[in-house]
């Protein structure tokens, strides 16, 4: 994973207070993801391997949650997620930090690992692979 640990340590403080927005690209368009949480935990692996054959997993990642209440992104996302599809891929979501020294703009690339559709929102459960300042 390529990651600037100072970041990330603020993207997970940031998150605890519910004080950034994010936004999910895809395509040409981008979604408003809210309620989300970033923490560091275990995945169930015993040792690091490749998932799938696809993206590589260690036996702890940087997990984010997010919930999208559009649901024309549906389509979108079956084209992301690991599974049947030959088309896995990456997410891209966008936040800016404020930092002592300025504006922090965050680039977020994610495995989509799961996700949950409700009648008026899908959440969305994903393993952070990459992590920039832009």
């Amino acid at each position: 994973m390529t990651v600037d640990e100072n970041s990330l340590k603020s993207l997970i403080d940031f998150t605890k207070s519910g004080s950034l927005e994010f936004l999910l690209h895809l395509k040409d368009n981008s979604y408003p993801l809210t309620h989300v949480q970033v923490t560091h935990s275990s995945v169930p692996v015993n040792e690091p391997t490749t998932r799938g054959g696809v993206y590589f997993s260690d036996k702890f990642a940087y997990k984010m949650k997010g919930t999208i209440n559009d649901l024309s992104v549906v389509p979108l996302l079956t084209k992301k997620m690991l599974g049947p599809n030959t088309e896995f891929g990456e997410l891209k979501i966008t936040t800016s930090l404020n930092l002592e020294n300025g504006p922090q703009n965050l680039e977020i690339h994610t495995n989509l690992t799961n996700s949950v559709q409700t009648p008026d929102s899908i959440e969305l459960s994903m393993i952070i692979v990459k992590l920039e300042s832009v």
